[in-house]
This record gives structure tokens, sequence and C-alpha cells, in this order.
């Protein structure tokens, strides 16, 4: 097996190096200490045509595959804006999947194509307040009014929303008291985001300080069927066929940040000299940074050959959700270690692996924990008898 990059894909991995250049640690510093999008970072990346990686070229796409769009994600992760960079980007990179796959011509030409130019945001609208993970306990209701639909519920932790035009809904159209199984009767619907039915409010987060996210309600909302995602009441499946692609791309930033992380300590212990020699010469400082180095190249590996599992049409359940858990682990690692390698300066926001050390700790909780893929590999992989 050969994990090698073909030319060209190394040079897409160049060409956005180059670009990403532009946007130096003070500008990040800056966006995540003011809190603010980094409108002009996505406007460059618009500008030089690198949205759209996944979504087929008829709509305005790339129309490369995954393992391409993780090159762009992990690269974007690794230039120094972290997070912050790779996750205010990220649906405008891939596209949005249910849409993808189960929009009607009408419907990707309408989305997709301004979703590509960097028009616009996708904003997804599926946890709530008291289901979790458990989004077949959704609470979220859509009723058949006429030619459409009225929509009343609570989403949270919702990213993207007051920046994007324009939101993918997760309801229930049959209610869970009325259907055989309970993975039934869950639909998807796009609105815009304008719509005076919302009404939103900011979650301040730890980290990731320049993407914000929400606790939406919705009051009354109508959407038409033609806003309708693949078919009612299907929605649950639809979105279990593009979860794995998501946790490929989100574990391909985490490895982008990793290796930030790393790659900051090492230039730090080389030039930092105490008792007249380099710190980086003392094992104590060399060994956990080879340690975090040698789990981020594993978690790399993983990473592409499940976006290559994916891209071939093969199964990768499995591999998705055990390169999401490596790379969460391998990141938050790395990030660690490097503010130990630096000491008190670690922990100075001027040498921003802090920064990193934050954003770090959010993916072994999103955008689903560590224990969850723990019961996966438990139940699906080693055949356990289900634990939840």
């Amino acid at each position: 097996m050969d994990f090698k990059f073909t030319p060209e894909q190394e040079m897409l991995r160049t060409e956005l190096h180059n670009l990403l250049t532009r946007f130096d640690d003070r500008y990040w510093r800056e966006k995540d200490d003011k809190w603010e999008f980094p409108q002009e970072f996505f406007q460059a990346l618009a500008e030089h045509e690198w949205f759209g990686i996944t979504i087929p070229r008829e709509y305005g796409g790339a129309g490369l595959g995954l393992v391409e769009g993780c090159i762009v994600t992990e690269e974007i992760a690794r230039s120094g804006a972290g997070f912050n960079g790779a996750m205010a980007v990220h649906t405008n990179v891939f596209g949005i999947e249910p849409v993808i796959k189960y929009g009607t011509e009408e419907q990707k030409q309408r989305f997709l194509g301004p979703i590509a130019r960097g028009e616009t945001m996708m904003a997804v609208a599926i946890t709530e307040p008291d289901a979790g993970f458990d989004t077949t306990s959704i609470r979220t209701r859509a009723k058949k009014d006429g030619k459409g639909y009225i929509l009343n519920g609570r989403k949270t932790f919702l990213s993207r929303f007051k920046e994007s035009k324009t939101v993918l809904i997760v309801a229930r159209t049959t209610s869970l008291e009325e259907v055989s199984k309970k993975t039934q009767g869950i639909s998807l619907f796009v609105a815009e985001t304008d719509d005076p039915a919302f009404e939103a409010h900011r979650i301040k987060f730890a980290g990731r300080h320049s993407v914000p996210s929400y606790e939406v309600s919705i009051d009354n909302l109508y959407v038409p069927e033609e806003n309708l995602i693949g078919q009612e009441g299907q929605g649950f499946y639809h979105l279990l066929n593009v979860l794995n692609p998501e946790r490929i791309s989100v574990a391909a930033e985490c490895v982008g940040l990793g290796r930030l992380a790393i790659e900051k300590a090492v230039k730090y212990t080389k030039e930092r000299v105490i008792f007249g020699r380099p710190i980086g010469m003392n094992q104590a400082i060399q060994f956990p940074l080879a340690e975090a180095h040698m789990k981020l190249e594993a978690a790399r590996m993983m990473v592409y050959h499940a976006a290559h599992l994916y891209d071939s049409g093969e199964p990768c359940g499995a591999e998705a959700n055990m390169a999401k858990f490596l790379a969460a682990e391998a990141v938050y690692q790395a990030c660690d270690t490097a503010v130990q390698a630096l000491g008190g300066h670690g922990y100075a926001m001027e040498q921003d692996v802090e920064r990193y050390w934050r954003e770090a700790r959010l993916t072994r909780i999103a955008p689903i924990s560590q224990e969850m893929i723990l019961n996966f590999v438990g139940e699906k992989v080693l055949g356990l008898p289900r634990s939840y």
C-alpha cells in the first residue's frame, strides 16, 4: 500500500502553502483575541478558488476527492491558522454532503454553486440541548402545511449560523411515538438564516474564538417543500452516509494542528539555551516531542487510508471513526507537549501554543466524542454487546 501523494496532490499543497503565508501568527492571534471571524482569510481562499474541493464540477466545484480535501484542510491548520482557519472554511472546502448526495438537480445548482464560489456558507443544525449525540431523540418538529413545512424547536452548538446565508436543519416529520423504528421519521431541510423565525445566541467557548457557535430557537419557521433534501422521513439514513467524511476531514485538521504545535516546539527548544545548552538536547524534552510526533504520523496514515477508502467507494466506517479518535488523541498530546516544552512561555498567548492547546481539546468531544467512538469500535468492529 502506497501512501505517497501524487505530483498533482503535492502541487496542490505547495500552492496553498504559498497563499497561506499571507496570514501570519499575529493575524490569527488577533482574530482569536478579538473573537473575530477571519473574513480576509475566507475571502482570499474564495478569490483563489480553494473552495468546493469535493463538490462536482458541474455545480461549481473542483470535483476532487476526500484525499485532496484533507490535504487542503490539514495544510490550513498546519499553516498557523489552526482550527480558527480550518473550521472557518470547513463546509466551503467540502461542501454539504447531504445536498451533494441526496439533493435534486435544482437544489444542487441552487445551493452548491454559491458555497463553492465562497459567496455564502451553509450551517448545519443537528444537535439539540436535550438530545446530545442521540439524534433520534431530537424534538424539533416539521409539520406539513400545504406546499411546505412549519418547523419549531431548538438547536445548539451550531457553528457559523449568523455568518451563513443558509442552514441545513434536521427535524422530525413524524414523532418518535408514531414510528416503528426510532431512526425513521427524520427529515432534512434548508432554510435562510435571516428568517425572523430564528433567534440565535452565541456560545463562548474556551477555544476557536474566531468560529462562532450558537444556540438557536426556531419559532414557526416556514420551509417550502422544494427545500426538503432527500426523502421525507429518511433524513437519519441520509446523515449516516455522510458522517464518515466529516470525521475523516476533522481528523485531517487535527493532524495539521498537531504538526504545527510540534514544529513550533522543536524550533523553540533548538533556540532556547539554559545552563549553557539548548533545552532540546535534554531527553526530558526530546522524548515527549518524539513520542507526540510518532503518534501524529500514525494518525495521519489512518486519516489518508480512510479517505482513500471513501474515495474508492469502499466501506470505511471503522477507519473513519478510528482516524478521528487517533487524531484527536494525538493532537491533544502534541499541543500539551508543546506547552510543556516551552514552559512558562508556552502558557503565554504571544507564543500561540496555548491557543493550539485550547483548540485541540474540542476534538475529544466533537463532532463525536471519544467515548462514542469506543462504543462503535467495541460493538461494530469487535462484535461486543451494545453498551448504550
